[in-house]
């Protein structure tokens, strides 16, 4: 199956110039790899790699001594190193980045022949180099694929999880739907970015011109829409699929690009912040796409991104800003405490003093009662009551009856006076009718009213 697939790639996806633009020959003084007509360069090396497949591939490094990151760069369809030669040589200089680039077998002077599993296994030589020959960690590198280049480069970022970022120009979809709309996709199908392009983990830059006619827009547009950490793309007004870099806005925000990503996640993380507000505030690619007159205009929104440090500066003052409001209120707060406790701590004292009056009196009331003698008073009240009744009004039995009920009523409400007001004064009114009678021959008793002078 993948014999099928390989052979049917070869036949409408890959077209190495022919005869190569360039020639490998070998410097007798130095024995260095040179290519030819270029001249040497002392920052440049040329390098022949084994594959694991079995071929060998022609592979160009360039350093830069400002250089803090190094990219891979994997060239389109019908190119190869020789034409690649002075674009490598300006990016490195303008990115300030190490730079290494190859031909995929079957292309320049590599050997074997084209394939999709070829791609992947010339990439991988590529990065293996890196390491080893160069010491580059897998965070310092950033993968860049130009159109069939964005196949390779997908499937091996999307197999290193600490790449520093990811750089797509006119990329493919997958090689199916360059040719036919599909909707899904076919075992035979090669480059799948579309399946693959989720599993990135890095930042992803997508740079597509909007007059492409060999590979359209809208599939630049789709594989930035499934990016897992989005980039601001650059949508180029009228670029075509191999004129991107003529247009000043392509190195522009390239650079910018890199020197957001070489900086710490935090830093980076705050620029990509402004970016996400601003592709929220487009509802379409179409929309943002009429909206602009030209890419210049583009530019005039993105200062944010150039200039992280000031939105870090005014971050720290909000959250400054919002401690002091924090400490505020709570002062505030406890203000509103304190208040409440000395209102509570009144409130008990008034009760306490209330206490205090309450027993007090309770305490004069007692001493009132046990001052006054009982006897004293029951000896007082016989003496009125033999006045009211005198000896012979009524019969004896009957006197002492009615006396001793009256004696038994004064009492009583002499025990509650005393109990209600504590006074020594008591005023007593009693009513009797007919207390204690058998009979109608006992006439009513009317009131009386007994005081202490």
């Amino acid at each position: 199956m993948g014999g099928v697939t390989s052979s049917m790639a070869a036949k409408f996806a890959f077209f190495p110039p022919n005869p190569p633009s360039y020639k490998l020959i070998t410097d007798d003084l130095t024995g260095l790899l040179l290519l030819s007509p270029f001249p040497h360069r002392e920052n440049v090396e040329i390098l022949k790699l084994p594959t694991r497949k079995g071929t060998e591939i022609v592979a160009m490094y360039i350093r830069h001594p400002m250089a803090t990151s190094t990219l891979l760069y994997s060239h389109g369809n019908a190119a190869d190193l020789g034409q690649m030669y002075e674009l490598f040589i300006e990016l490195s200089i303008h990115l300030r980045v190490n730079l290494m680039g190859y031909d995929y077998s079957g292309y320049g002077q590599s050997s074997g022949k084209p394939s999709e599993q070829n791609t992947y296994a010339d990439i991988e030589a590529a990065y293996k180099s890196l390491e080893e020959n160069y010491g580059t960690k897998q965070e310092d590198i950033i993968l860049y694929g130009q159109s069939v280049g964005s196949g390779p480069t997908v499937d091996l970022a999307a197999r290193l999880p600490q790449l520093r970022a990811v750089v797509l120009h006119s990329p493919i979809l997958s090689g199916l739907r360059v040719m036919y709309p599909v909707k899904r996709t076919y075992w035979f199908d090669i480059y799948k970015n579309i399946d693959k392009i989720p599993l990135v983990n890095c930042p992803i830059l997508i740079i597509h011109g909007t007059s492409d006619e060999v590979v359209d827009c809208s599939h630049g547009k789709q594989l930035w829409e499934l990016c897992k950490e989005k980039y601001e793309p650059l949508w180029l007004k009228g670029g075509n699929h191999c004129d991107l870099e003529h247009f000043p806005e392509y190195i522009r925000h390239l650079k910018k690009f890199i020197s957001t990503v070489e900086k710490s996640p935090s830093q980076r993380y705050s620029s990509r912040r402004s970016t996400d507000q601003f592709e929220q505030a487009r509802k379409s690619t179409d929309v943002f796409e009429v909206s602009r007159k030209s890419t210049d205009r583009r530019e005039k929104p993105r200062h944010s991104t150039d200039r992280p440090e000031k939105l870090k500066s005014q971050s720290n003052h909000a959250e400054k800003l919002e401690k002091l409001k924090n400490q505020s209120n709570n002062a505030d707060k406890l203000e509103k405490l304190r208040i409440s406790f000395d209102q509570m701590e009144r409130s008990r004292r008034s009760v306490d003093c209330l206490e205090k009056s309450r027993k007090s009196i309770d305490h004069q009331l007692e001493r009132a009662r046990k001052s006054v003698d009982r006897n004293q008073v029951m000896e007082w009240i016989g003496k009125r009551a033999t006045m009211v009744f005198p000896p012979l009004s009524i019969p004896f039995c009957w006197k002492w009856q009615l006396k001793r009920q009256i004696l038994h009523l004064i009492s009583q409400q002499l025990s509650y006076q005393f109990s209600k007001q504590g006074t020594k004064r008591i005023g007593c009114n009693l009513q009797l009718r007919h207390a204690y009678t058998r009979s109608s021959y006992l006439p009513a008793i009317s009131s009386k009213r007994f005081s202490d002078h």
